[in-house]
């Protein structure tokens, strides 16, 4: 099949062309996001596949299918950026790959927490300045300190597994409660609970309109004064202007973020050049206490060679009239 493959960037084209040695389809790159503006690239296309920051709202999805196009083959777990509805009522069929490396994602999160703890970054640029001093360089242990994680899927049972090793007492919010994370040690809990006694909130839910905003006012207002909060899933689950005001209140201890609700417009591009026209954004970047990193948690070997074969996997599947067993529906 011919697949019209959109925002690629060179460390994933070389895994979707090694996994495309034993598929063999036709695969046509595109740096580009996929957007209004853009999806008439993909006419003539009978697959597309696209990535987290891709757009495929109705207008997308009816120029999409007037052109041709019967499968987006999504290079993510999430698809929140999809408009399932209209899509199936156009015909067009969506895949997701559910599952690539959740250690990547769990990994970077820790690191994350690490390194705002022990204020990584700042230290290793006075190092470089020259400047060995040690003052406002302080962490803790954490060692018995209490870590909420809020979605327990895949990859937030492996963050609890993690949290667990510190030795962490790890407390755990989900609608569907995994066994898993229970036998790991983590106890489950309201929402209200987790943010009023964890030391550290890493979030882990799906981007859904009942996760949008998950931490607002309300949210920070119950969370624990100094508390640190990561967030390496969607950018959308944190109302970014409401971290802004407890930052500076001084309320919400630490942020690391890997995504944020407005990246679309950012990441993923080199804008080193220019000037960020995204205010919220860049105020963001000004707290001292605040570590933001690009979207680059899946960013492993392991998880771009899985992310490439479960793609094309699914557009062989396609092909060949079979199940689709990593199909999103409504």
């Amino acid at each position: 099949m011919r697949v019209a493959v959109f925002s690629t960037r060179q460390y994933d084209r070389v895994h979707l062309d090694r996994a495309n040695a034993q598929a063999g389809h036709a695969l046509i790159y595109f740096e580009h996001h996929l957007d209004a503006a853009t999806s008439q690239l993909a006419g003539g296309f009978e697959a597309v596949s696209a990535f987290v920051n891709d757009r495929l709202d109705a207008a997308v999805l009816r120029q999409l299918a007037e052109g041709g196009t019967r499968l987006v083959a999504l290079r993510c777990a999430g698809f929140n950026q999809v408009d399932l509805a209209v899509a199936a009522e156009l015909g067009v069929r969506v895949v997701r790959v559910p599952a690539y490396s959740p250690y990547a994602v769990a990994e970077h999160t820790i690191a994350l927490i690490l390194a705002l703890n022990r204020h990584i970054p700042r230290a290793a640029a006075r190092v470089r300045d020259g400047n060995f001093a040690l003052d406002g360089l302080v962490g803790f242990d954490l060692y018995g300190k209490t870590a909420g994680v809020v979605g327990t899927g895949t990859i937030g049972t492996v963050v609890v597994r993690l949290l667990h090793g510190f030795g962490c007492r790890v407390l755990a919010c989900d609608p569907f409660p995994s066994a898993a994370a229970t036998a790991l040690g983590a106890t489950y809990t309201s929402i209200e609970t987790l943010l009023a006694e964890s030391d550290i909130v890493t979030l882990h839910c799906p981007l859904t309109p009942d996760t949008h905003h998950l931490m607002n006012d309300d949210a920070f207002r119950l969370l624990r004064k100094g508390a640190m909060l990561i967030n390496t899933s969607r950018g959308g689950l944190i109302d970014t202007r409401a971290a802004i005001k407890v930052l500076k209140s001084g309320h919400l201890g630490t942020l690391g973020i890997d995504v944020y609700e407005e990246e679309a417009a950012l990441f993923f591009e080199d804008l080193s050049g220019t000037v960020i026209q995204d205010y919220v954004f860049t105020r963001l970047l000004t707290f001292p206490n605040v570590l933001v990193t690009a979207h680059q948690a899946f960013l492993t070997t392991e998880a771009l060679d899985a992310i490439a074969e479960t793609t094309l996997a699914s557009v062989s599947a396609f092909a060949a009239g079979e199940p689709l067993v990593n199909e999103v529906r409504l």
